[in-house]
């Protein structure tokens, strides 16, 4: 068998997890809390993975903070709601497991570590239909204090993305955005910027960057500092390199380091958490469309190791359904030191009013205010990459667009990158975009119309809970996604779908157990996170639901090694009733 030998050991614990992202970092503390001795082994110089520059959103469904947030949430809503969107394409049982422990696993990590969430009152699901939540399932990381880490580990949390941080380090919520913004607009936006900005300076003394985390940073922090609280060891600049094998079993792992190599004897198993396919360019290659092949929202150095190890000892490879991943549209150009600066369109621009998508033609192809993952699905069915977002000057200065901040200040500076086109005329921006101008100008019409009319017969726009939540009820029309283009100059944006998660992975049971070609679990091999091909089958559900189903995941991981999720399932009308179940939800 592949990666067969039996060598000697220079350590042995209970269980070596490899990658410290959500799933890695939470099946790693959740190991430790059950008294395993265990090991996290991390490929780079820094925790977090993608999950670090990640809103931190986790999506898991009737969980007590939705109760504690006064908008309780029931999880068979939520089996509802999966049933509508998954429908037949497999993969009920992980879904399952995942609903019968995400109370659980959330409430263990709020009881025993710092690990701590608040659900949204607001945040609804990508999607209608039965047992749709507008709120209560999406779960944010609370605000971390990055100096409880100490400046040693706290420069071991991976920063966010360039563009998402302000005066070169400094995180922002959304909500705090337009205090800063307007500064002297009230006297409560003034204290507000007073107090974050005060501190960023003070930190920026001590500190490489702000030390005041938001979002997936915050996540990240939380679980190292719990981490560090559980005497967990992590093993930087180590990565996975082979599984060690005796008697069909996996028994530990080959870690390459800055020492050299490592070899590490896992009694209970191995868990591969190592961020997914990603930069992995072989299955790249093999899956992703094309025009989406170059372009990723991960670290680089997020290779597809655990796929890679697992596939040479006879794991099965899942191509994720509907699609290998789980996109963004994203506009990016080159900074001066030759760097790419990318933004993640996510919910601040395509479905506020007046704001429209063309592909090459200069025809809309898709509902602008959809899911930032269905919005680049439909860039891939119609072949509209890139696609181009436009609008005008007024909705420019209201709103801004990508990393064109509302009011428009950088807008000279982003001109002169060529981020953005400008034209006087829709005729000169059809000439710069290359399509046809009376196209383009018949789009612009029929757009016009519906906005009068407050209902866009092609694509829909604003029909949906979420298109209206992200859109803007004070601009004053009767749909809150849908307002007049009118007069230049008029802004044209680039964008193309980058993978920000793998669909597609390491095919598992409810157990995160890695399967072989047979379907049979390879003994004393999981995975968890990215590694684990998606439990939704290349659907988005709603924010979070990578992040969500990563931590789920590395709980049960952890809970199965430790010996507490034991039995073989049973189901009744598809939900499971064992006992295995009633203990993986005490």
């Amino acid at each position: 068998m592949p990666g067969e030998r039996k060598a000697e050991t220079m350590e042995e614990v209970d269980l070596l997890v490899c990658g410290a992202g959500a799933g890695g970092m939470t099946a790693a503390l959740v190991a430790a809390l059950e008294g395993l001795n265990v090991v996290l082994a991390e490929k780079t110089a820094q925790v977090g993975g993608t999950t670090s520059t990640s809103g931190g959103t986790t999506w898991v469904p009737g969980t007590h903070l939705s109760e504690q947030a006064g908008v309780p949430d029931k999880v068979e809503d939520a089996r509802a709601f999966l049933e509508s969107v998954v429908a037949n394409r497999g993969g009920a049982r992980l879904r399952e497991a995942f609903l019968a422990s995400g109370r659980a696993a959330i409430e263990e990590l709020d009881r025993k570590t710092d690990v701590k969430f608040v659900a949204a009152a607001a945040h609804p699901d990508y999607l209608d239909g039965p047992g749709a939540a507008y709120g209560g399932r999406a779960l944010g990381p609370v605000m971390f204090d990055g100096k409880l880490l100490g400046r040693e580990d706290f420069d071991r949390v991976r920063p966010p993305r360039r563009e998402f941080m302000g005066l070169g380090g400094m995180m922002v919520g959304r909500n705090e955005l337009g205090a800063l913004l307007s500064p002297f607009a009230s006297l409560a936006n003034l204290r507000s910027t007073l107090g974050i900005v005060g501190g960023y300076v003070l930190d920026r003394v001590s500190y490489k960057r702000g030390t005041r985390l938001l979002m997936g940073n915050a996540l990240v922090a939380r679980l190292l500092y719990s981490l560090r609280k559980a005497k967990v060891p992590v093993l930087f600049e180590s990565g996975v390199r082979e599984l060690m094998i005796e008697d069909g079993r996996v028994v530990g792992a080959v870690l390459e380091g800055p020492t050299g190599t490592r070899r590490i004897r896992a009694r209970k198993g191995v868990v591969l958490a190592t961020g997914g396919i990603c930069w992995n360019r072989k299955i790249r290659e093999r899956l992703f469309p094309a025009g989406t092949r170059d372009y990723a929202l991960g670290p680089q150095t997020n290779t597809g190791d655990g796929a890679d190890v697992a596939m040479a000892v006879g794991a099965r490879f899942d191509d994720g359904g509907d699609s290998p991943a789980l996109w963004m549209p994203c506009s990016s150009y080159t900074r001066p030191d030759g760097s790419l600066a990318v933004w993640p369109h996510i919910i601040l621009d395509r479905a506020k009013p007046g704001l429209f998508a063309v592909d090459a033609k200069g025809k809309r192809f898709v509902n602008e205010a959809n899911s930032y993952h269905d919005f680049a699905m439909g860039q891939i069915a119609t072949g509209a990459i890139p696609a181009h977002l436009v609008c005008d000057a007024a909705f420019m200065r209201r709103y801004g667009m990508g990393m064109i901040l509302p009011g428009a200040g950088n807008l000279a500076a982003m001109l002169k990158a060529g981020y953005v086109i400008e034209a006087k005329t829709l005729a000169e921006l059809a000439g710069r975009l290359g399509c046809d101008a009376k196209v383009l100008a018949e789009t612009v019409e029929a757009y016009n119309r519906s906005a009068s009319t407050g209902v866009d017969e092609a694509f829909g726009r604003g029909s949906s809970v979420v298109n209206r939540f992200n859109g803007d009820a004070e601009a004053g029309g009767s749909n809150p996604c849908l307002g007049p283009v009118g007069a230049g100059p008029y802004y044209a944006m680039a964008v193309r779908p980058a993978d920000l998660a793998s669909s597609a992975g390491l095919a598992g049971d409810e157990f995160g157990r890695v399967l072989n070609e047979e379907g049979e679990p390879i003994a004393g091999l999981y995975a968890c996170g990215n590694d684990l091909a998606s439990i939704f089958r290349g659907t988005y559900p709603g924010p979070g639901t990578t992040i969500g189903p990563a931590m789920v995941f590395g709980w049960r991981v952890a809970k199965h090694a430790a010996g507490k999720l034991t039995d073989q399932p049973e189901t009744v009308s598809g939900v499971m009733t064992d006992e295995r179940t009633k203990n993986a939800t005490l």
